[in-house]
């Protein structure tokens, strides 16, 4: 029976387990808290608090797998927790699992572009900004180790969307001097495109961009899901926030994992607005 470690056992890898052990594989998912692994008790494999930042915890659990994936998130930190996160879980992972096929996952923040031009794996990708930068040194570390990256855009799906929060929290606003593209993908399909990679392993070694089929403005997702639930727009006005990976504005391309057989369920924002997250949604108490 294959192996496999979630390091990282959050919304996007609790998701990738379930996909890995309805397959068979064994298991094991790691979270930094011993509550967040309390949490998940009842998942149908085990979970274990080890923080991945720190290298004698990772070297201290026994066992090998076959593949290892580094899915932890930042959780909104500033730049040390992005380093320690990151680049110190990366290479300990790397270090501590030798032998077994690596993924990490990080970020379409890495490509600093600001005219909405269309990017591909191919695109220059040096970030402006502290924690883009980090991302990188993560992504060099592990390409040279022959493992794998994919560079995921905003993740959304049931009980999670940045976008649909601001919209329905009033903070959304329409700032035409500042629109800009956004890409995003869905957690079951960013879920999906892990477990793809990690079973192809001739394709160790890339870079893979996990987007949906097409980048939206930034207005357009709030008129779709004004649209969508009946709301007002959001008032217009120019926008004061700083966003933690930089400013950017691209249309990220996901043509180069599409090419190796990868198909999203939900290949537009509009398709999992409707077909996933919405339906779910308790709207009365949104």
């Amino acid at each position: 029976m294959s192996r496999v470690l979630i390091a990282g056992c959050g919304y996007l890898g609790h998701a990738v387990a379930d996909l890995f052990v309805r397959e068979g594989w064994e298991v094991e998912g790691w979270t930094k808290s011993a509550e967040s692994a309390q949490q998940v008790s009842t998942k149908p494999y085990p979970v274990y608090a080890v923080d991945i930042a720190k290298e004698d915890l990772v070297r201290a659990r026994p066992g090998n797998f076959d593949a290892v994936i580094h899915c932890a998130s930042s959780r909104g930190g500033d730049v040390d927790f992005y380093r320690r996160v990151y680049f110190d879980g990366a290479r300990n992972l790397l270090e501590r699992f030798a032998g077994s096929r690596i993924l990490f996952t990080g970020s379409t923040s890495v490509y600093a572009q600001t005219n909405g031009e269309r990017v591909t794996e191919e695109s220059v990708a040096e970030p402006k900004h502290e924690t883009g930068k980090i991302l990188r040194q993560a992504e060099h570390l592990v390409l040279a180790k022959r493992g794998t990256v994919i560079r995921l855009g905003g993740i959304y799906g049931p009980g999670r969307s940045a976008l649909l929060r601001k919209f329905l929290s009033g903070d959304a606003i329409l700032d035409p001097e500042k629109d800009r593209f956004v890409n995003q993908i869905h957690r079951d399909d960013a879920a999906e495109a892990i477990r793809f990679l990690i079973k192809r392993e001739e394709l160790a070694g890339g870079i893979f961009n996990v987007v949906d089929d097409q980048p939206i403005l930034h207005s357009e997702c709030y008129r779709l899901l004004a649209a969508k639930l009946n709301r007002p727009l959001p008032s217009s006005g120019r926008s004061t926030s700083k966003r933690k990976r930089g400013e950017s504005n691209k249309r990220v391309s996901n043509a180069k994992l599409r090419a190796t057989g990868w198909v999203p369920r939900y290949p537009t924002f509009a398709d999992g607005m409707e077909k996933s997250v919405l339906p779910n949604l308790d709207v009365e108490n949104a």
